[in-house]
């Protein structure tokens, strides 16, 4: 098959987190993380997903979490916006306002709690792809949305020339070969767990939560397995593979990636309800897990 849709975007993209001091946004924190990813060689950052806790973001808020993205990126890598809603018009206003602020893409969660039909789908995405003039990154988790976006649907939107991308976190590798082998779309692992497995029948990279703490190692594997040394990459997977199994199955994301960005200084780790912070015992597993990656210190 030839290039696919969106190999644009190929690589290490971040679901960066979203600081908060005193329950207000950490504008000059977020600006320090994001110069931290550039620097680590991130191919695209992506603001107020789930892990930047986008449920609990005020529309100002959120609108402002990419506008501020954008501006301090300044071109230097890609910006995929946290644009998606269960509510169409909605998630169209988010993505024509994130496009118009200069994102590269935006990212269309799968519409939650509502549960549409398998058309309903289709109809939402295609509303979206028709009415926005940016690349679409169709995201299904049905972990959290409670629906799977189902191969059939995908391959219908991958008809749509505005859809170019899917983030796969079904954690079906089944799921994820029938698509590369059906369509043209590219497919980022939304799991930092699966992401070699999945390079490996053909994703191009991930959308990482782990990125925010390991962004250069997790650039490394992905870069060997594109590369199609999976020798390399089966090394970094399997060190990473303890360390991301550890530390984000501790408790629900982004609870324990903002933690240990709060022990490494990175970050002050507030959360906002009803996110509430890992009890004593899951941050001692968690700085025993940084100290057994080679990062932290031994402070709690």
């Amino acid at each position: 098959m030839s290039q696919r849709k969106g190999s644009q975007f190929a690589g290490l993209a971040v679901a960066i987190i979203t600081p908060f001091r005193d329950d207000q946004l950490d504008v000059a924190r977020l600006r320090e993380q994001i110069e931290f990813q550039i620097d680590a060689g991130t191919n695209c950052i992506v603001p107020a997903g789930t892990t930047g806790e986008s449920p609990t973001l005020s529309h100002e808020e959120h609108e402002r979490v990419i506008a501020e993205t954008i501006a301090c990126v300044a071109g230097r890598v890609k910006v995929m916006a946290g644009a998606g809603s269960n509510n169409t018009a909605e998630a169209l206003r988010l993505s024509r306002r994130a496009a118009a602020e200069g994102a590269d893409a935006v990212l269309q969660v799968a519409p939650y709690y509502n549960k549409p039909t398998q058309e309903g789908m289709y109809q939402h995405f295609r509303a979206i792809a028709e009415e926005v003039d940016v690349p679409v990154c169709v995201y299904n988790i049905p972990g959290r949305t409670g629906k799977n976006i189902e191969v059939e649907t995908i391959q219908r939107l991958a008809d749509l020339p505005g859809i170019t991308m899917v983030k796969e976190a079904t954690g079906s590798l089944d799921q994820c070969s029938a698509i590369l082998g059906s369509t043209d779309l590219t497919v980022l692992s939304g799991d930092d767990s699966l992401t070699l497995p999945m390079m490996s029948v053909g994703a191009e990279g991930v959308i990482s939560v782990a990125g925010n703490v390991v962004p250069s190692v997790m650039l490394e594997m992905v870069r060997a397995a594109a590369a199609g040394d999976y020798t390399t990459a089966a090394e970094l997977h399997h060190r990473l593979y303890a360390f991301c199994n550890t530390m984000l199955g501790l408790s629900t994301n982004p609870i324990p990636v903002k933690a240990a960005m709060e022990m490494l200084g990175r970050d002050t780790g507030e959360l906002r309800l009803p996110m509430v912070a890992l009890d004593e015992s899951e941050r001692s597993v968690l700085q025993e897990t940084l100290l057994k990656f080679g990062i932290g210190s031994a402070v709690v």
